[in-house]
Order: C-alpha cells, then structure tokens, then sequence
C-alpha cells in the first residue's frame, strides 16, 4: 500500500515538473521568436554614422596674402646744385605739402656777388683791350700799306740802276716788318675776343651758380625728410637737404610666396591693413620677375594712391584678390588626395563611393569643384581613409550647410 502511495506520488511529481518546464506555450514561444528577430535585422541599424552635406553653388573669390611696407612710388632727393655755400634759411619741414618751383632752402651768395663784381670789371677791361687791338690794327694796316707802295716803286728803281742794293733792301724788310705788324695786331685782337668770350662764359656761370642759391622743389609733392640744417654748408656729397614723395603717391612694397606669384596680375584690387591707419584699397601695379632664391619670396608693388595718413616705412599686410567665379562648393575636409588626383566620396542609397573630381578656386573656408560633382548630390563632409567604396553608412547631414559658410 505504502509502495503504491509512494510510487503516485514520484509520478505526480515528475509530471508537475514537465509542466514547469513545458506547461508554459506562451512563455517556449517568446524566446525563439526574439533570437529569430534580431537574426534577420536590417545591416544599416549597424553601420557607422558619418556626418554628410548637401553640394551647393556658392560664390569664390580667390586671395593671396602679402606683407610689405609703405614706400614713395617715386622719391625726389633735393641736393644743392653748388659746393661749399653755407645755408642761410629752411622754408618747408617735413609732412609739408610743396609745389613745383617752391623755395624750399635759401644758400649764402655773398662770395659769388664778389665774384660777379670782379667779372664785370675783367669784361670791361677785356673791351679796352679789344679797342686797342683794334686801333693797332689800323695803323699797322697804314704802316703795311705805306711799306708795300715803297717796295714796289724800288723794285723798278733798282732794275734801272737809280736805287742802291741797300735801299732795296730795307724798304724789302720794311714791307715784311709792316706785313708783320699787321699780322700781329689782328691776332692780339683774337686774342683779346677770346679773352671777353671766356669771361662773359665765366660771368653766365656765375649768374647761374647765384640763381641756384634758392634750392627750389621740382615737382610737386610732400617732403618726407629734411637732412639740412641752417648754418651747415651745402654740399652735394653729404645726405640729400630733402627727400619729397613726388605727387604724395605711396605704395606697399610687399612679398609674397612664389607658389602665388603666378596668379596676381597687374590692375588686380588688394586690401591692405596698415599698421597705424587702418584699411586701405589698393591696385597691384608692378610684379618683379624675379624670386629671392633665399627666401623663395617675390615683390609686387601696390598702388595705394594720396593718403598723408600713411607713414612711410609702416607695415602692412593684406589680400589680393586673384580671381572670382559662382561653382559647386565643398569643405576642404570633405576633399581627400589620391595619387590619382582629388576625390571626393559620395553616399548614395546608404554606401560610399569615392569619385574623383577636378577643383577650382580655393577659400580658407570653400573649395570649388569644377568637375566631378552635381548640385544636390550628398557627400561625407569628413572623408578619411577609413572609408571604402560600398561600404555602408547611416548618413547624418551636419548642422551647417555648405550654402551657409561665408567663402
């Protein structure tokens, strides 16, 4: 009776504990059917995210940076036009604005007054000379024509037998002394003009040297720096008396690097910074053609025009702008370098593919795609090499467009 009880018992046990196990459908069914889901779900729910924008037309203007210092466009050096004379008065400062024909500097002249006085007397003592010569001339031509008729009435006299061979002889050497004379006295008169000529020559440089004792501005402009100083003598060995930017145009005289001397023309616009003063426009006006080996710089001269506020010497520095066009814009970080080229990689229908594209003008914050892209098409803003073609991605457009960045 006992094994009997005993043994119902172990088989209602072992039935309650089969229904545990599997009593339960509900709760066999659930585990399976979750395990079979998350087999079968979708690849991108796993895939990387990558942060992607939208390619848009955006407007380039293509720059390059220079440095210089502001220098005359032409400097004019004023320096005495005659040695040794002591200045005597200043007449304009610098920053001083002048006119062609200006006194700027006024020099001693009292020794060339001397001299002036003692030319005029030589030039009237050379006229008496000229008087006289001319006078002995006269006679010596009386003299030389009295002794030539003598000559001539002895010469037949003396083939008839009625004049001695003395006589002949001294009215002989009297018409060549007399020819003499004359000859004389025309070349003392030569002598005497030649006199008056080296003279009145000496007097118009005089005349010249007292005229130059103003020291006047050639042209007009602004002087930059006096170097004279009243009671110094004036000469044209010691530092120019004044230094005057003609016209009062300045420009910068700057560098840039030689990978970009090849893009700035002349008549390009440059904006310039100046230390001082502030912003200035400006216009490329020279390009050297040639680049510093040392430094690998070249120089260009920019046009600043009249601005007294501008200090020569002062730095500057600013852009030039080398080129503008409207193109597809893309970051420079969504651009990768290949041995092929540029390229850029693209997600369309949830994969990447690297396509190579040709670039135009660059900005520090834009660069221009000429080929290679459409308007609209979805790039990866970041691209990198850990990113193949086909792989899959979870794009998410960035927070800021490419249309919203300021080239």
């Amino acid at each position: 009776m006992n094994r009997k009880l005993l043994g119902g018992l172990m088989l209602a046990l072992a039935g309650g504990g089969l229904y545990i196990a599997y009593g339960s459908p509900r709760g066999s069914s659930t585990q399976p059917a979750t395990q079979a889901q998350s087999s079968t779900a979708p690849t991108n729910a796993t895939a990387p995210a990558v942060s992607v924008i939208k390619v848009t037309a955006a407007d380039f203007v293509e720059t390059v940076l220079i440095t210089g210092s502001v220098v005359a466009r032409d400097e004019i050096l004023i320096a005495p036009e005659v040695e040794g004379l002591r200045v005597l008065e200043l007449l304009a400062d610098e920053g001083d604005a002048v006119t062609k024909g200006q006194v700027l500097a006024r020099l001693s002249n009292d020794a060339l007054q001397a001299q002036l006085a003692q030319n005029e007397a030589n030039l009237a003592r050379s006229d008496a000379a000229i008087a006289v010569a001319r006078s002995t001339i006269v006679q010596a031509e009386a003299t030389d024509k009295e002794a030539a008729n003598a000559f001539e009435r002895a010469k037949p006299l003396k083939q008839s037998g009625y004049v001695s061979g003395a006589t002949y002889d001294q009215r002989e050497a009297a018409a060549s002394m007399a020819q003499s004379k004359l000859v004389a006295a025309r070349d003392g008169l030569t002598s005497a003009m030649a006199d008056k000529a080296a003279l009145e020559a000496q007097r118009r440089e005089l005349t010249w040297k007292n005229g130059r004792t103003e020291v006047r501005s050639p042209v007009d402009g602004r002087v930059s720096r006096r170097s004279a100083r009243v009671g110094g003598v004036a000469s044209a060995s010691n530092d120019p008396m004044y230094r005057i930017i003609a016209r009062g145009e300045v420009e910068l005289d700057a560098e840039l690097p030689e990978s970009d001397v090849g893009k700035v023309r002349e008549g390009q616009t440059a904006h310039v910074s100046v230390t001082g003063t502030g912003d200035v426009a400006g216009t490329v006006r020279q390009i050297s053609s040639e680049v510093d080996r040392s430094t690998r710089l070249g120089k260009i001269k920019i046009f600043l025009g009249v601005n007294p506020a501008l200090r020569l010497g002062a730095f500057g520095r600013g852009t030039i702008d080398t080129g503008k066009s409207r193109g597809l814009a893309v970051p420079p970080s969504a651009v990768v370098y290949t041995p092929d080229g540029p390229a850029v990689q693209i997600v369309t229908d949830g994969k990447v593919l690297t396509r190579a594209v040709k670039t135009g003008l660059k900005t520090q914050q834009l660069i221009e795609i000429v080929e290679g892209l459409a308007d609209g098409e979805t790039i990866v803003a970041k691209s990198g090499s850990f990113l193949r073609n086909g792989d899959a991605v979870r794009p998410i457009f960035a927070a800021t467009n490419v249309s919203g960045a300021a080239p």
